[in-house]
């Protein structure tokens, strides 16, 4: 096929001038990082380290180059989950969201034929968080937000998050879940599971709740993006349509069979298997299936587009994948 636009749609980054700026705005929250072989460091936020972080992660330059490697043409930028800030006071994480969403904004004006840019929320306070998103939206030209799969152990479903919900809707705006904080940690602490299962294990709670909570009955203007593939989501389906029709637990604020709900979401890629990738885009469509790498993580892939150009389904539903739904979401918002 030929190379059609390759657009990235999960993608996390924090610069090194970023890191500066938290670092001024409180030491409490204070990272670093050191160099543990070349080009890859280990990144401590706030005092808890992370690694590998590649170069990559914090330096555009050696981020434009492995796009370029990768067949990547364009990334949506979001921020790295580990500077959510969930667990700050809620001043502070206004505060650090200002911070990393004008920074996020000052890449896409900088680099404008490579990135686009979502923005991250305060959502521990949601008025904050909703008003920040008007922010980023109207001010600051940024696409949505990325949010986590659960606030400190709060579901997404929860009352309190309407604020949020509501501007998102008005502005149609494109919401990428992302766990962090996983349910069954103290169950996951062997073998890397807290991500090999714990990561697609919380964006399935988190797809349940946006479901049989109703929130996306009540919001349909908001594009749901969830990420890794959607975690164990579209392939338990079957299994949450039948529970709605033989338990009233799952009715209680969804007052038709959640099919039709779980079609509303968009997946990204990112299942490091292509009979599965297949699959998703077979039972969902590719108009709901978005180019995804994790990009910088080591659980992520640097073959993103090359996977979807390996798939055995249409060259345009390639095209779809790789650029068309994308395009189509970011340009719809308001």
């Amino acid at each position: 096929m030929p190379n059609p636009l390759s657009i990235d749609a999960h993608a996390h980054i924090c610069t090194e001038e970023t890191m500066a700026l938290l670092n001024k705005a409180s030491p409490k929250i204070a990272s670093s990082m050191k160099e543990i072989e070349k080009d890859i460091f280990e990144w401590s936020i706030g005092g808890v380290p992370y690694r590998p972080f590649p170069r990559g992660g914090f330096d555009i330059e050696q981020r434009l180059k492995d796009m370029k490697a990768s067949d990547v043409d364009m990334q949506v930028l979001s921020i790295t989950p580990q500077a959510f800030m969930y667990n700050q006071d809620p001043g502070l994480a206004v505060t650090t969201s200002i911070i990393q969403n004008d920074q996020i904004a000052k890449h896409v004006r900088d680099y404008p034929k490579s990135f686009y840019g979502i923005a991250t929320l305060p959502m521990q306070s949601p008025k904050a968080a909703a008003d920040e998103l008007t922010r980023a939206m109207t001010k600051l030209n940024l696409k949505g937000a990325q949010i986590a799969s659960n606030i400190m152990g709060k579901n997404l479903d929860e009352p309190e998050f309407e604020p949020v919900w509501q501007v998102a809707n008005e502005r149609h705006a494109f919401f990428m879940i992302h766990p962090n904080n996983v349910a069954g940690a103290d169950r996951l602490k062997n073998y890397y599971l807290g991500n090999l299962i714990g990561n697609p294990l919380d964006t399935t709670i988190a797809a349940a709740s946006l479901v049989f909570g109703g929130v996306i009955e009540r919001f349909p203007n908001i594009k749901f993006f969830m990420v890794h593939g959607g975690g164990f989501t579209p392939y338990q389906a079957g299994r949450w349509q039948h529970g709605w029709h033989v338990r009233p637990e799952p009715q209680k604020h969804l007052k038709k069979p959640p099919a039709e709900t779980i079609r509303t979401f968009y997946w990204d890629t990112i299942l490091h298997g292509q009979p599965a990738l297949e699959f998703l885009v077979k039972e969902f469509g590719a108009a709901h299936v978005l180019l995804g790498s994790d990009y910088p993580y080591d659980m992520g892939t640097f073959e993103c587009a090359r996977q979807v150009k390996a798939l055995g389904v249409s060259d345009l539903d390639k095209a779809t994948i790789l650029n068309g739904m994308t395009q189509k979401l970011l340009s719809s918002v308001k």
